[in-house]
């Protein structure tokens, strides 16, 4: 049996403004070409399927239109999909086509069910037995009753235990049903630690809390398919538990690493052989760094050599304190084959208080939430004992904005 795992499509994301739906109508053709050509049985998303509660209808008519491609088409090699809700996704909007989509063997988990062992499901294709738990983002709201009775001295272990004992019952679940050479493959969107993160994903818990470690999932998950971080990795050294990672760049804080998915192959023992396929560049993203001048040449110089399907777009990371912006903009409106987003400023040179961003508000509108409120804590001189607590708070303030 082969499976592929991939998360974080965030369909409809916008990068700057700039829309990313078109190379993410070629990366969902590539992966049906990849399934086709594979003989891929299973496909697992975990995660992010929107980048938005309410995606632009562009990015549903895509994401409908790859699944009735793949799941619809006689000649396709596909027998299951199961999908998983993440923290950008919106549970009512997944979990409203489940019903259509189960007669397609589409399974779908917006959110954390009532009853756990509706998120476990026993598949047999060719005659070959799986089993996946089928574990969304789980939200505080959705699993605190786990530990409802039970007092801890760090109130932040509550959610991080409910978590850790919602694995562990789906792991019982899971195990009831297991035979001998059955896999046994989980699914979570969440962070793990020692996960390297980067600019485009959002904090998912509050200060924190809700981290856990590559040992704190059930040992008796044969492979564990995550999403939410963007960059393909292990965690803590363990092959087992891996991020997909996400299929294209997000941010140009993902400059720099390849794109893939996985693909998962069972033997006759029932043991998982992984393979990581690389995602081809359909859009490249470019981050330059010096002066003005040799800004410019770089980007001539692959404006040249550009053989991408789609036109390349590009962070400009200055040197100069007081670069001169309007003479930038027009002198880059020129290349055909490249299109700057960004100009920033090389901060470890030029700026270090949050006064000097302000005068440089292409600068301030390029910072996170989280950077500006941590510059001015440390401007106005916060007491660090409050830190942590306020920490806390502006964290959950600024999930609830953007869940909004």
């Amino acid at each position: 049996m082969r499976i592929i795992h991939t998360a974080d499509w965030h369909l409809g994301h916008k990068l700057h403004d700039n829309s990313q739906l078109e190379e993410q109508a070629l990366f969902l053709d590539w992966l049906e070409q990849v399934i086709r050509e594979k003989e891929v049985d299973m496909l697992l998303v975990s995660g992010d399927i929107f980048d938005t509660a309410n995606p632009p209808t562009e990015a549903t008519t895509l994401y409908y239109t790859f699944l009735a491609k793949i799941c619809l088409s006689a000649d396709s090699p596909c027998k299951q999909v199961v999908i998983t809700g993440g923290n950008h996704d919106s549970p009512g909007l997944l979990n409203s086509a489940a019903p259509v989509l189960n007669h397609i063997s589409t399974q779908i988990i917006g959110k954390a069910t009532d009853n756990v062992a509706d998120e476990v499901f026993e598949f047999e294709i060719a005659g070959e037995k799986i089993i996946v738990a089928a574990v969304p983002y789980l939200r505080d709201k959705d699993i605190r009753n786990q530990t409802l009775n039970e007092r801890f001295e760090d109130p932040g272990n509550r959610y991080k235990q409910a978590l850790i004992r919602h694995y562990q019952a789906v792991a019982e679940i899971c195990s009831s049903k297991q035979t001998a050479n059955t896999p046994i493959l989980a699914m979570g969107h969440l962070f793990a630690v020692g996960g390297t993160t980067s600019d485009s994903e959002q904090s998912i818990y509050v200060g924190g809390q809700g981290d856990i470690g590559a040992d704190d999932f059930p040992p008796m998950f044969d492979y564990i398919a995550l999403g939410h971080l963007h960059r393909p990795q292990t965690i803590a050294g363990n092959e087992k538990v891996r991020y997909s990672g996400s299929p294209y760049k997000l941010s140009f804080s993902e400059v720099g690493h390849k794109n893939s998915i996985e693909l998962l192959e069972t033997d006759q023992q029932g043991k998982l052989n992984r393979e990581n396929i690389l995602v081809p560049t359909f859009r490249p993203m470019l981050r330059i760094e010096g002066d003005s001048q040799a800004c410019l040449d770089q980007l001539n110089a692959y404006d040249q050599k550009h053989t991408a399907p789609l036109q390349a777009w590009a962070e400009l990371v200055l040197d100069e304190k007081t670069p001169n912006l309007l003479s930038l903009q027009k002198a880059t409106a020129g290349f055909s084959n490249v299109e700057v987003l960004k100009y920033s400023l090389n901060r470890t040179k030029s700026l270090h208080s949050l006064e000097d961003l302000a005068k440089q508000s292409k600068v301030i509108a390029e910072l996170t939430p989280v950077e500006v409120f941590d510059k001015l804590c440390t401007d106005q001189e916060v007491d660090q004992s409050k830190r942590t607590r306020m920490n806390d708070l502006f964290h959950e303030i600024l999930n609830q904005a953007q869940n909004q």
